[in-house]
């Protein structure tokens, strides 16, 4: 697949240079953002001790910056800041399904991001972290929910990451066997498209009677979750 020419390109480094499958790899800065953009899980890559670790925990993303927090790896990463650490966010679009096995594939987004995450102990950067966190897996959620206490700031590891230099790639579209001899064979080949949904609240059964859920999270029931928009 061909990528537009990008706004934005994104670095080139050793590390983030595209070694296989060179033409779903994207150039485009603004790619990234919306890969970022689509999720809130990121798997955190990085050496603990001698042993590689690789830590799911929650993300949040602006313009320059990943910001992201983990217990067992924050406490690493705090121990020893110089660490280089690889973070990974992948979204699966579909099963590529072709006449051979030998082409069958996947259709995703997926972005690397490499360097030195930093930690954050300015209050008021670490505020903005946590709310841009918290909000990019529940919009809303940070003005409607209690707000940390300076206890329990003091008490939050939180991680910087720059978004210097970062690798994408993209797979979109049908199996690529359609003009081989295994179109010949007279099976059925396409995609088979995947699709991650919130489904319907489920209020805590402490809760009081009376007590609703919140407009921003009854309009999220139902909807899509990650989905690469229609071009």
């Amino acid at each position: 697949m061909s990528h537009p020419a990008p706004g934005r390109p994104l670095s080139r480094t050793d590390r983030s240079r595209h070694r296989r499958l060179r033409e779903q790899g994207s150039p485009d800065r603004d790619e990234l953002d919306a890969i970022l953009a689509a999720g809130f899980v990121c798997h955190l890559g990085v050496s603990v001790d001698g042993s590689l670790l690789v830590v799911p925990t929650v993300y949040g993303a602006d313009d320059t910056t990943l910001y992201f927090h983990g217990s067992a790896a924050s406490r690493s990463l705090l121990a020893a800041p110089a660490s280089s650490v690889c973070v990974t966010v992948t979204h699966v679009d579909g099963l590529v399904l072709a006449r051979s096995v030998f082409e069958h594939g996947v259709n995703y987004r997926s972005a690397m991001v490499f360097g030195t995450p930093r930690p954050v102990t300015d209050p008021d950067e670490k505020w903005a972290g946590l709310r841009c966190l918290t909000e990019q897996s529940a919009p809303g959620q940070w003005d409607y929910a209690r707000q940390p206490t300076r206890k329990e700031l003091a008490a939050t590891s939180l991680l910087a990451l720059s978004l210097d230099e970062a690798s994408v790639k993209i797979r979109t579209g049908a199996p690529d066997d359609g003009d081989t001899p295994d179109a010949e064979l007279g099976l059925w080949a396409g995609v088979l498209p995947l699709q991650t949904r919130w489904g319907t609240l489920e209020a805590d059964p402490a809760l009081p009677p009376g007590i609703q859920a919140p407009p921003h999270l009854i309009e999220r029931q139902d909807t899509a979750q990650g989905l690469r928009p229609s071009p």
